[in-house]
């Protein structure tokens, strides 16, 4: 309700004005619990979610508002992604709403408050229930995006429900050549490392966030590591840098496209990363998701979880408990008894 009173005030403005209106919008809602386990609760990773349905990377960049999306409804929330040092991004303007595509391209160059704005948050929440996963990136003038990585899961790892290694965005100029298998081993090799050091009584699980933009061997090669290093999940996936026919006077804008025109990309990748995986490792299944009916598919193609961001900028962040609550009809439906049962079962 909120939402919707709001946005012509938040489409009227630049989208990232618009964007901090809405986070300053969940700043003021009431304090309330996470949901509870359900019929949607499905373990990953050795953690228990109450529901599949999260909140991705990107929304919540500096850690502000976790509580509020958990009192939405969402079953998780992942916030970032941080770098070690507060970094301004690429230049304005770096984000578009493409209205007419229900789509969203950005080019923000993960810009953020760095690492210590985002502790001191956690560390405030710190014992609350509810799952927040904490993404990680590298400076973009880092001398050593590896060391980054390291030193963000040491810092991150007492206050991170998982941990999101993030390889994926096109926005920083060489951040995807970490995905390429050599650069990959090394880099999961020292945020494990640095993970396992960090952790106390409990040790949070690895994720890593891919791009749709791969190639077969590609993902053969990231799904043999991801299997090798025992990671926690793969996330699957980040904007796509390739452009299908789109309507909106900004098509031509370069950066990361997400939203509706994302939705057959990342689905076949996922159904890729299943095949290769031979459904060993969780999947989590983002990109394009703005519906129950969304969801479901993708859970049925072998996602555990699914994440949204671009179709929460058109439909509010109410849409994830919307969500929530049609997908339990469609399980029944279907005739599953919970949604581990229908992951993959397409």
């Amino acid at each position: 309700m909120l939402f919707d009173l709001l946005k012509p005030a938040i489409f009227a403005l630049d989208p990232e004005r618009g964007h901090r209106l809405a986070i300053g919008a969940l700043k003021a809602l009431p304090a309330l619990p996470p949901p509870r386990p359900g019929a949607l609760a499905i373990d990953v990773a050795g953690l228990s979610f109450p529901n599949p349905v999260g909140v991705a990377a990107g929304f919540d960049k500096d850690a502000e508002v976790p509580g509020a999306l958990l009192g939405l409804g969402f079953g998780f929330t992942e916030v970032g992604s941080i770098t070690p040092l507060p970094q301004a991004g690429n230049p304005r303007p770096r984000l578009f709403r493409l209205a007419e595509d229900e789509a969203v391209i950005n080019r923000m160059g993960f810009n953020n408050a760095g690492a210590e704005a985002a502790l001191a948050r956690l560390k405030a929440r710190a014992g609350r229930p509810g799952i927040v996963g904490v993404n990680i990136g590298a400076n973009k003038d880092a001398a050593d995006r590896i060391a980054d990585y390291a030193t963000m899961a040491r810092l991150m790892t007492p206050y991170a429900s998982y941990l999101a290694v993030n390889v994926s965005s096109p926005n920083t100029p060489g951040l995807r050549a970490l995905q390429d298998e050599g650069a990959l081993t090394a880099l999961l090799d020292a945020v494990i490392a640095e993970r396992d050091a960090a952790s106390g009584a409990v040790t949070p699980p690895v994720f890593l966030k891919v791009a749709p933009d791969l190639t077969p061997a590609d993902v053969d090669a990231i799904a043999r590591i991801a299997l090798d290093k025992a990671l926690g999940a793969l996330i699957v996936s980040n904007t796509t840098v390739s452009r299908p026919d789109l309507a909106s006077r900004h098509r031509g804008e370069t950066g990361g496209l997400s939203g509706a025109p994302l939705r057959t990309l990342a689905l076949r990748r996922l159904r890729e990363f299943r095949q290769a995986t031979g459904g060993a490792i969780p999947l989590v299944g983002v990109g394009g998701i703005a519906s129950a009916e969304d969801a479901w598919e993708r859970i049925r193609a072998g996602a555990s979880l699914v994440q949204l961001y671009s179709a929460m900028v058109f439909e509010g962040p109410g849409l994830g408990g919307r969500i929530v609550k049609r997908l339990e009809t469609l399980m029944r439906r279907d005739g599953f008894a919970s949604i581990a049962e229908a992951v993959g079962s397409e």
